[in-house]
């Protein structure tokens, strides 16, 4: 797989980077730590070995010294290292260990604070826009989305629809998250049509006819997994009645463009929506995990059902963003960000639409979205 420079910040200390399959975490960590031991857990007789004896990781890290750095490929297939890294930590000598792992089910059994706080965590998202620079293409974005396996594929379509059967098959079945692998691969279709909607269990249940429990189960699988996301609304300060369900999100577009099943009775334009949504959601949420200071990502909606689509709020600003797909926008586009900006004077509002200009509409800052995905990088704002 080609490799693209990342936009993330190099921690000097012990640390573990969490991201979905295909993401690049190991591609980035062998480019970045060459000379660095590796050990890779989905090697068997690796895993193997160190499944019978944690302890032996120990011997492995013998011959480092100081200023060495060892790097463990897939942490969750071998929780039991965990403690055995703890106790190496407590040692100090001098060792940085970086791990990696596609999971935090098997990872919070062992340590709910990331072995006392002596670990930092890294979260590593699909491609961001600005890290494709000329590359990035908005209409392939939208249609396989942004995972590097996938964008870098030959053909990108047809990796993208081979990943949700990978973790299906060497993810969830193998390691015996579900009983009945058919009704949790029919539940991830019928999710699928939540994509940049209000989650509710009971219709999902409905659907997919599933107990209730067993979805909420499901949903948290898929997020323990990184394979989806929830956000929740906005209430700080709230003078109007709001929802209070969450908004589901697959990890990246292209994953849930593979999931939805199309037929002649399903539109084109029904899939754009909620995909432009995704895209956006996505790269909203690498740039919240990319910040030093804590941020929080939320949606804003009302019981009328007045809606902006996303709010950041943090210390370094407050924003609310709506997206129309749309070339052209008029006053009616911008009356939800203008309502909430009735509500939160502080607030920096931006509607992100399809054409190629900047305007400005009753005050509202209107961009295209192409040109604010490629200025959306960690150490800028969403917006200036």
């Amino acid at each position: 797989m080609q490799y693209r420079t990342r936009f993330i910040e190099l921690p000097n200390q012990n640390f573990l980077v969490l991201g979905p399959r295909g993401t690049g975490k190991s591609t980035w960590l062998l480019h970045t730590f060459p000379e660095a031991l590796r050990l890779d857990l989905l090697d068997r007789e690796t895993e193997r070995q160190l499944l019978a004896k944690p302890e032996r990781l120990v011997d492995y890290i013998k011959p480092l010294k100081t200023g060495d750095v060892c790097i463990i490929d897939e942490i969750q297939r071998v929780p039991d290292l965990l403690p055995v890294i703890h106790s190496l930590i407590e040692q100090k000598l001098g060792i940085q260990f970086i791990l990696t792992g596609n999971s935090v089910r098997k990872i919070r059994r062992e340590t709910g604070n990331l072995l006392g706080g002596r670990l930092y965590l890294l979260h590593m998202s699909p491609y961001l826009a600005a890290e494709l620079g000329d590359d990035f293409e908005l209409a392939k974005a939208l249609q396989t989305g942004l995972v590097p396996m996938v964008w870098e594929s030959e053909d990108p379509e047809r990796k993208a629809k081979a990943y949700a059967g990978v973790y299906l098959k060497e993810e969830i079945q193998a390691e015996g998250y579900v009983r009945r692998i058919g009704d949790f691969a029919r539940f991830m279709e019928i999710a699928s049509f939540a994509h940049g909607n209000i989650w509710s269990s009971t219709e999902i249940s409905r659907e997919s006819q599933v107990k209730r429990q067993t979805v909420d189960n499901y949903l948290q699988i898929l997020e323990d997994l990184l394979i989806a996301f929830t956000v929740p609304v906005f209430t700080r300060r709230a003078k109007r009645k709001l929802v209070s369900q969450t908004k589901f999100y697959y990890f990246d577009t292209g994953i849930f463009r593979s999931l939805r099943p199309t037929g002649p009775l399903d539109k084109e334009a029904d899939l754009e929506g909620p995909a432009l949504e995704g895209l956006i959601a996505q790269h909203l949420r690498a740039w919240v995990f990319s910040q030093d200071k804590n941020h929080g990502l939320y949606f804003w909606r009302t019981s009328t059902k007045i809606e902006v689509d996303f709010v950041i709020y943090g210390p370094r600003g407050f924003w609310a963003i709506d997206v129309k797909r749309s070339c052209n926008i008029t006053q009616k586009d911008v009356k939800p960000l203008k309502i909430f900006k009735q509500e939160y004077p502080e607030a920096t509002c931006i509607l992100l639409y399809g054409g190629n200009h900047k305007q400005e509409i009753n005050g509202i800052t209107c961009l295209p979205i192409t040109e604010f995905l490629k200025n959306l990088i960690p150490e800028n704002t969403p917006y200036n």
